[in-house]
């Protein structure tokens, strides 16, 4: 059997292809072993056919079968350097890691948000309070840990007790800066993008609450909800409609992304009201075409962006002021530069070829 120096341990979703591409490009894929373990969505996301894919999907779900997943992994993960958890979701795979302790000073987590932030809830931790128990051993005996919004990784560090070593690192393509050549329109309206889906955690109601001091302004609220929770959906264009008439523009259809840019485009304000990391490929888009950009100043993202020296508006103090120039060109500058593949390339050579 070929020895992999590095396992990515994958769920099948929408980043992973680019990312096997990106290292195929830039690094020796001889050295890198894609195991696919959960998420069968084949039809959505196609799973490749190569020699370093293995797909394992849906295989060996269920403690029942803890035995045939031990049996089909524990060979690879003996022989490789590093581990990589492409997301924590799973309890399947905290289940195989917190009986396989001794692989876990080898793992390293790439942190998506949800797979952190659906675990430090204190309700929720109380209902799970043996789940929990079990995830918690398992992150703070891991030897690494993977983001490039330090402010999460202190919440692992606060809420689990983990002590693995931070990686800086965007980890999948769609966070990269990427120059759009977008044809500007002219366009009469404020035009205000609020959230990204939807989703619950975008709190729709609450901005469109605030937002309708402004209605007798000429603005256009656009929100797409295309995917997520479509009941949940025809809240937000009932709320919608009666507070703005047709000043709202509910975003009901799927966009290829060529139009998605062309929307993106002609947007000048964006409101994410998540209490949590969350929506950043959209944000990161938004602020490299020279958007302003309203989110909440008490989640991990907003250090991130003041750190960079982006300049990034607080949600609580909503005003309906285009952004100034010099902030725009600014943002735009700043963004190209962190966003950058050259940073990417970098933090993923320190991830793969450092201690």
């Amino acid at each position: 059997m070929h020895k992999y120096k590095i396992v990515h341990l994958i769920h099948n979703d929408k980043f992973i292809v680019p990312f096997m591409d990106f290292i195929a490009k830039h690094f020796d894929e001889n050295e890198h072993l894609f195991v696919y373990l959960f998420d069968d969505n084949v039809v959505k996301y196609p799973i490749p056919e190569s020699r370093n894919v293995l797909n394992l999907c849906n295989r060996y779900l269920g403690r029942k079968n803890i035995f045939g997943l031990s049996k089909a992994l524990n060979p690879l993960m003996e022989k490789a350097e590093k581990i990589i958890l492409h997301g924590l979701f799973s309890d399947d795979l905290i289940n195989y890691l917190y009986y396989h302790q001794y692989f876990l000073k080898k793992c390293y987590w790439v942190m998506w948000g949800g797979d952190l932030y659906g675990h430090i809830d204190p309700i929720k931790i109380w209902k799970n309070i043996f789940r929990l128990h079990r995830r918690r051993k398992v992150v703070q005996e891991m030897g690494g840990l993977i983001t490039y919004i330090k402010g999460d990784y202190e919440l692992v560090c606060k809420h689990y007790g983990a002590a693995g070593k931070y990686y800086e690192c965007f980890m999948y393509t769609s966070n990269l800066y990427k120059e759009y050549d977008i044809k500007h329109k002219e366009h009469s309206t404020i035009n205000i993008q609020l959230g990204n889906s939807a989703d619950l955690t975008n709190n729709h109601i609450e901005v469109l609450n605030e937002l309708r001091k402004y209605k007798g302004e000429n603005i256009k609220i656009f929100i797409p909800l295309s995917y997520g929770n479509q009941e949940y959906a025809k809240e937000v264009i009932a709320k919608g409609k009666e507070l703005f008439g047709d000043k709202f523009v509910a975003l009901t259809e799927f966009m290829p992304f060529d139009k998605y840019l062309e929307f993106l485009g002609e947007i000048d304000i964006a409101i994410f009201a998540h209490k949590r990391q969350q929506a950043m490929g959209n944000t990161i888009t938004l602020l490299g075409l020279g958007k302003k950009v309203y989110m909440r100043s008490d989640i991990t993202p907003w250090k991130l962006f003041k750190d960079i020296n982006v300049n990034i508006f607080d949600i609580e103090n909503i005003e309906l002021k285009l952004i100034a120039e010099k902030d725009r060109l600014n943002n735009q500058k700043n963004i190209k530069e962190y966003f950058s593949r050259e940073n990417y390339l970098n933090q993923l050579r320190n991830l793969f070829e450092g201690e």
